[in-house]
């Protein structure tokens, strides 16, 4: 026989139905809320990546129709990651900041198309690097790599100015060079930039869960690795340091990439700076849902809106993910 239980407080009450579920939630996932990401290349056809099923390399055509659809589906910012052909790329990467380049040419595209979708745009060397390093390279008198600093935050700021001159609306440094939020907020508002946002990614870690987007792009450096400046995975204070640098110089949004490894990094920054914070769903993340739901281990659906909803509780304003058309119009036609 069953015991009668004297229990005034039942939080299961909060969860008897779907509509009762529904008042009682805390945390909702919106297409506003999503960035989404998008290949591009010079080919006049569109490339299917091996690496990441269901995303493509585009053409400038393919791209906007690409954003067309995600517009119609609420996703209202795209960022592009350009793949560079090889004999473009240089010890220095001077197409970076070549106005009649593949992004300056993407940008004025897409705002000619749908001037009101928010066109972010990547700031940093290795799509167009030689070297394949976020910054430009040297080697020290103990054979070592050595990326130096401040002549990459020159360069970069070239890259931001020609982004913003063919209209970007936000620009968003990758590198993890010091000093470049500053520099780059100097560069545009002396340009007459004022209105050009930085979303700096502040906490970049030095993750494996990066290959395939290199694969996607062919940016694997040609040698050593990018430990000297992306953070060290272990470390957790160093990022509210990196945060504290971003916003004195003028960062308007944070960043903290990969998402889904680093939920704790994501609360530790929402809870000390008020600022706008991203969070990037990498390309590792994305492939590891796409190949267990393909061996038929998880619902991809299911495991994709739970993942993005574990972002967003964590302290995330905004998503950059690749499943990111494909959320939206769940969002939007459930």
């Amino acid at each position: 026989m069953s015991q009668k239980l004297n229990l005034p407080i039942r939080p299961r009450r909060n969860r008897k139905n779907a509509a009762v579920r529904g008042l009682s939630r805390e945390t909702v996932l919106a297409p506003e809320d999503l960035i989404y990401p998008l290949f591009i290349h010079e080919d006049e056809s569109d490339h299917p990546i091996e690496s990441m099923p269901g995303c493509h390399r585009w053409s400038l055509k393919g791209l906007v129709k690409e954003v067309g659809e995600a517009y119609q589906v609420g996703v209202r910012a795209v960022v592009f990651f350009p793949k560079i052909e090889d004999d473009l790329k240089t010890s220095k990467g001077e197409e970076c900041f070549n106005p009649g380049g593949l992004v300056p040419r993407a940008i004025q595209a897409v705002k000619e198309a749908y001037p009101d979708v928010v066109v972010i745009t990547d700031v940093a060397l290795d799509p167009y690097n030689a070297d394949g390093h976020d910054g430009l390279v040297m080697e020290g008198d103990d054979g070592e790599l050595k990326i130096l600093n401040d002549e990459t935050v020159n360069i970069l700021c070239q890259q931001a100015l020609c982004h913003a001159n063919a209209g970007a609306d936000i620009v968003s440094p990758s590198d993890m060079m010091d000093g470049r939020v500053g520099a780059i907020r100097e560069a545009l508002d002396g340009a007459g930039h004022k209105d050009v946002s930085i979303l700096s990614y502040t906490a970049k870690y030095a993750s494996a869960y990066y290959g395939p987007f290199r694969g996607a792009l062919d940016s694997a450096p040609k040698a050593g690795d990018k430990k000297t400046y992306q953070m060290d995975p272990a470390n957790s204070r160093e990022a509210l340091r990196e945060a504290d640098l971003d916003v004195a110089e003028g960062a308007d949004m944070l960043m903290v990439k990969p998402a889904g490894p680093y939920l704790d990094i994501v609360r530790l920054i929402r809870d000390t700076f008020d600022v706008p914070l991203a969070a990037y769903q990498v390309s590792g993340e994305y492939l590891m849902i796409k190949s267990a739901a393909k061996d038929g281990w998880i619902d991809e659906e299911k495991v994709m809106m739970e993942s993005l909803i574990g972002i967003k509780r964590a302290g995330a304003d905004m998503i950059l993910t690749y499943f990111a058309k494909d959320v939206a119009a769940r969002l939007t036609f459930p």
